[in-house]
């Protein structure tokens, strides 16, 4: 079977470079392992509950970063909604009301219009707000599309400018957590994507969650006649006779293409080719989430925040637990508290934890799940702490771990936020064959996609457009 272009892996950035080809005509085919797409950001059903029929939850998504009112222009956003060719109202996106960072002896609100961060670093850090001015002026300024950048510590580039630890700290938090590969630290031109995405812009989710966005760009993908394989994972990319990319193997299948996109991750892709003599260092960073799900939500008087960057220490440690999980600090998401803010009927919260994939890989079931039941009543724990009066009854719980992250998206070590080892360009020691999503550096859903996009739009269509 010949091709124009493969497409590894129906995750988000998948998606979009499929749309994107396919709306210049090439004849594309997506390669999904699993038998529903998202990767990721996917969903998964349980039963009701004790009310019978099927329920669904997110998985991955906690929030849709780089938030714009319908009509702004030039944001990545609307970059996005431009090149797919899909309309604002179709993502139906509910604002949050606002987040904040939360350590011990200091908050921190921010929200989608990004003069209430400026206003509290102002009441909070006022000897600073110089110097955070002169950060925001750096970030502005900033070209981190650059596909030639180097890396560089965003921890050093804050020194140079702030002197003030607890908010170099309580800055970098949301920002390592939402998408850095690194420990304790991260490029520079990745903080500067997550700055603008999550600071500038701000967060929102759409109406009906994760689902919503996967309809979309399922629907549109087949509009455009584009082909979709699941239950079908590649075993090997093939190569031609000077060494360069010329197929993939599924199966008995032999598929022909001389463009090859994958989204799988730059260590993954390589395990496929063994004519890849690179390396990729694997990233450490894996997580534990646990869902739950209450008879009523949580009154607004008492948490009115969509979600709280907690740290319950002066610095924040971003590093793998060095047990099975770190409570030490979390993401505490309330889905409920998007606009517009309906309160009658369940709530629900996530709790997300830094976590060790070494100590989870090859547990007995019986240690895995009393491990699970730990991490669940931790979570909890953490939950009344920071709603002490709500008197709410637990209907369900879940939870899932590195391994469960590792079994559906195939990532090495469970790990979330891809390799250590960033390809800017896309582009593999092997000719024709070019890595999209996490591992190419556009970081979050929307970055996602437009890294899909971008690396169609560069090495799929750039004679074309």
């Amino acid at each position: 079977m010949k091709y124009d272009a493969v497409v590894i892996g129906a995750g988000m950035s998948g998606l979009a470079a499929g749309i994107r080809l396919a709306m210049f005509d090439k004849k594309v085919v997506i390669l999904e392992k699993h038998s529903i797409p998202g990767g990721l950001n996917s969903y998964y059903q349980r039963r009701n509950f004790d009310k019978g029929g099927i329920r669904q939850f997110d998985v991955g998504l906690h929030a849709l970063t780089n938030f714009i009112k319908k009509g702004e222009k030039g944001k990545p956003f609307s970059k996005l909604l431009k090149q797919l060719r899909i309309s604002y109202e179709d993502f139906k996106l509910c604002p949050q009301s606002y987040s904040k960072i939360l350590f011990p002896e200091m908050e921190l609100k921010f929200s989608n219009d990004f003069e209430l961060l400026v206003t509290e670093v102002h009441e909070k850090f006022p000897h600073q707000i110089d110097q955070f001015m002169e950060l925001v002026d750096k970030v502005k300024s900033f070209n981190e599309l650059d596909l030639n950048l180097q890396y560089s510590s965003s921890r050093e580039t804050l020194r140079e400018i702030l002197s003030d630890e607890m908010l170099i700290e309580m800055l970098l938090c949301p920002l390592l957590i939402y998408g850095s590969a690194w420990e304790d630290d991260m490029d520079f031109a990745q903080f500067v994507i997550m700055f603008k995405s999550l600071y500038f812009e701000g967060f929102s989710r759409p109406e009906g969650g994760v689902r919503t966005i996967i309809s979309l760009l399922m629907k549109k993908f087949e509009e455009l006649d584009g082909e979709i394989r699941f239950k079908t994972a590649v075993s090997q990319i093939l190569t031609g006779s000077h060494g360069e990319a010329v197929g993939v193997k599924a199966g008995e299948l032999e598929i022909m293409a001389p463009v090859i996109l994958s989204s799988i991750g730059y260590p993954e892709t390589v395990k496929l080719t063994p004519e890849l003599s690179v390396r990729p260092r694997v990233g450490a960073m894996t997580f534990l989430e646990s869902i739950f799900v209450f008879d009523k939500k949580i009154p607004l008087e008492e948490n009115d925040s969509t979600i709280i960057f907690y740290n319950n220490a002066p610095k924040y440690s971003y590093r793998p637990a060095t047990h099975y999980f770190d409570a030490s600090s979390a993401v505490v998401c309330f889905p409920d508290n998007y606009e517009p803010l309906v309160r009658d009927g369940e709530g629900t919260v996530r709790i997300t934890y830094m976590a060790n994939y070494e100590q989870w890989k090859g547990l007995p079931k019986t240690q895995y799940d009393e491990m699970k039941e730990q991490v669940g009543e931790s979570a909890l724990s953490l939950m009344k702490k920071l709603n002490p009066t709500f008197d709410g009854k637990l209907l369900f719980k879940d939870i899932f771990s590195p391994t469960t992250i590792e079994r559906y998206t195939s990532h090495l070590s469970g790990t979330v936020y891809g390799s250590i080892d960033k390809t800017r360009d896309g582009r593999t020691p092997v000719k024709n064959l070019f890595i999209i999503g996490t591992d190419q550096g556009f970081l979050g859903i929307v970055g996602s996609m437009l890294s899909g996009i971008s690396m169609a739009n560069l090495h799929g269509l750039m004679n074309e457009i």
